[in-house]
């Protein structure tokens, strides 16, 4: 009898233990299963829960950013890709979050920039975005970040929608559009490089106008979230010389709730196995600790603070 009951104890022992080594289940916020956040996001997803061994994280396809911080904040999911400036914008309860602020999620890491590109022909007379006046200028869709940027850098310089025709169109429209000389100019919020912007520049030779010096102090010293960006040699048909520009970034968050030790894993797993990230998905190259709070104005999560001091990041 003795014998047996030792037996069961020992049974609900290791059951015990089964249970308490089960991984916590997490659900991560992405984008649309067209764009870069969804197929990224599986990647992370999959490294974070393989490497820590804590976590099971599962990629979900959502409206990207701004909707991704309206489900952290309901507890819909933990932890979401967001473009940094949309976390800004949800911390101080302006443009999409004006009327109701949000601050229960915390930052990560930054992941990679979404660049802002300020793009005519070659032919056009336009050298400075100041030459903007007079012009057909494709701004973004209606309530995108892509809109919200460049409203604000317009603004800074003094180049209002009053100034110009203001074009509020997608990307794919203002391709056809540029093509058909419907459009003098274009501003894009993307990574790089941008496929629509790939075909055009096979057609058209293209001008890339720089954000540089004080114009870029001043919009950076207005809205913080900006950071310095240089379009590489190549990067796009008729770059033959680094390009100075700005960039938002793409940034992961997690909710405040999570624990120190759950993150600080999260965190360390990410970093430490880049180059499997950057196999599993090319966005993974860009993924870099020195850049690990570029741009970011949000408060970070104690976890991820812990291991930026413990590999001496300031």
């Amino acid at each position: 009898m003795k014998k047996i009951v030792v037996l069961i104890c020992l049974l609900f022992a290791f059951t015990a233990c089964s249970f308490a080594a089960e991984p916590l289940k997490l659900t991560m916020g992405t984008g649309g299963t067209a764009g870069t956040y969804y197929p990224y996001g599986g990647a992370i997803s999959q490294l974070v829960s393989d490497k820590t061994g804590l976590v099971s994280i599962t990629a979900q396809a959502t409206g990207a950013a701004i909707e991704n911080i309206r489900l952290l904040d309901l507890g819909d999911i933990d932890i979401a890709i967001v473009q940094n400036d949309s976390a800004h914008y949800a911390y101080n309860g302006t443009e999409a979050f004006k009327d109701a602020k949000i601050t229960s999620f915390k930052a990560i890491a930054r992941l990679y920039p979404e660049v802002i590109h300020v793009v005519t022909g070659a032919d056009s007379g336009i050298k400075t975005i100041e030459d903007f006046k007079g012009k057909k200028i494709s701004v973004g869709a209606p309530g995108s970040g892509n809109e919200s940027n460049a409203r604000q850098i317009l603004e800074v310089l003094g180049v209002g929608y009053e100034t110009f025709t203001p074009l509020f169109i997608s990307y794919a429209e203002t391709a056809n559009n540029f093509k058909d000389r419907q459009v003098d100019a274009f501003m894009y919020t993307t990574g790089v490089p941008n496929p629509s912007l790939m075909d055009i520049s096979t057609l058209q030779k293209l001008s890339f106008i720089p954000i540089e010096g004080e114009t870029r102090d001043k919009i950076m010293e207005a809205y913080p979230f900006f950071a310095k960006y240089a379009f590489p040699v190549n990067a796009y048909s008729g770059i033959d010389a680094p390009v100075e520009t700005i960039a938002v970034q793409s940034i992961l968050v997690v909710h405040e709730d999570l624990s120190e030790d759950i993150v600080y894993a999260m965190t360390k797993a990410l970093f430490e196995n880049k180059e499997e990230l950057s196999t599993a998905h090319a966005k993974g190259k860009e993924l870099d600790i020195n850049l690990a709070r570029n741009g970011v104005t949000i408060p970070f999560h104690p976890g991820a603070e812990k291991y930026f001091q413990e590999v001496g990041l300031k």
